[in-house]
């Protein structure tokens, strides 16, 4: 291992990561579906946030942390190969560990790490071992597994439209609103974020975290919609919404006392309504894969599972 060189990138090296001399693995990670040259042009990766292991002057491993433009750390690592060396493990654990000790938040949080894998990844062997390669290096480097999710998609050319709901109406929500609804939520949710948010911080300050977070989607405010009986009944919330890449089903909820009524079909659908009305031909959206509910009713309104997100923190 004395014989590794370890580091960022320097302004204009973006032709050394990219002299990686290995094939993507279909499917696994972002290396597949991204180019690294056209996001760094955008300020989502920046040489600061992308390292390389060099040997003999080869890069044998690289990694990259994805954040948006105009941020000031990143928010997540969503790029990691480990290379094909036999000590490959090794190399990514201690690349890992040289990023996040410059990577890391003030408090000592890090980002976490996105492993992004085909729908039943664990019967391929090939995507299996490029999996385990990558999450043991993030083991080995301080990672711990935290949730898996799935990843959904709707096409307007390919899968059958919703149909939008004749018994609910929807309207525009306010901040303290929205913060109402998210805590009234949060009673017997299933989001693992919201769940690790109430264990930190408590009830109240994990819905103001939630709308918080919410609100950091680049797509307009005004967007977000209370969904109401036509006698004035709130019954959720929906968050329709883009973030750097396309459109997304930001939020769904459904307050506690208005479940098992069906009403997550009403609010999925006139959240892409919403999305198809802005000029959305796709809509992306994911769920944690114990939140059974939400992924049925995504299946229902025509997403289709096109990837699982395994989450580190």
């Amino acid at each position: 291992m004395s014989d590794l060189e370890i580091r960022s990138l320097r302004d204009g090296e973006t032709d050394l990561f990219l002299s990686y001399p290995h094939e993507p693995v279909p499917g696994v990670g972002v290396e597949s579906r991204r180019s690294y040259a056209e996001l760094a042009e955008q300020r989502q990766y920046r040489p600061e946030w992308t390292w390389v292991a060099l040997r003999e002057g080869r890069v044998v491993a690289r990694c990259a942390f994805w954040g948006v433009p105009d941020g000031t750390q990143p928010f997540s690592l969503d790029w990691l190969e480990p290379g094909y060396e036999p000590d490959r493990i090794e190399i990514a654990a201690r690349m890992l560990r040289a990023a996040l000790a410059e990577l890391s938040g003030p408090d000592g949080g890090r980002p976490e790490y996105h492993l992004f894998l085909p729908p039943g990844w664990r019967e391929d062997p090939v995507v299996a071992r490029a999996a385990n390669d990558r999450l043991e290096a993030a083991a080995l480097a301080g990672y711990e597994p935290f949730i898996e999710r799935f990843n959904y998609t709707w096409t307007q050319a390919g899968d059958p439209a919703p149909q939008r709901s004749d018994r609910l109406v929807f309207e525009q929500v306010d901040d303290a609103e929205a913060t109402e609804l998210c805590l009234a939520v949060i009673d017997g949710t299933l989001d693992g974020y919201t769940r690790r948010d109430v264990a930190r911080h408590g009830a109240a300050e994990a819905a103001r975290i939630m709308v918080a977070d919410l609100a950091e989607f680049p797509s307009p405010r005004e967007w977000w919609r209370v969904a109401r009986t036509r006698e004035g009944e709130a019954v959720g919330l929906i968050v329709p919404a883009r973030n750097h890449a396309r459109a997304t089903v930001g939020y769904i909820a459904v307050l506690p006392e208005q479940r098992g009524k069906g009403y997550v079909d009403d609010l999925l659908a006139e959240t892409t309504a919403l999305l198809v009305e802005q000029g959305a031909d796709l809509v992306g959206a994911d769920t944690d894969l114990g939140n059974r509910p939400m992924a049925a009713a995504f299946a229902r309104a025509g997403y289709r599972n096109t990837a699982i997100r395994v989450v580190l923190q």
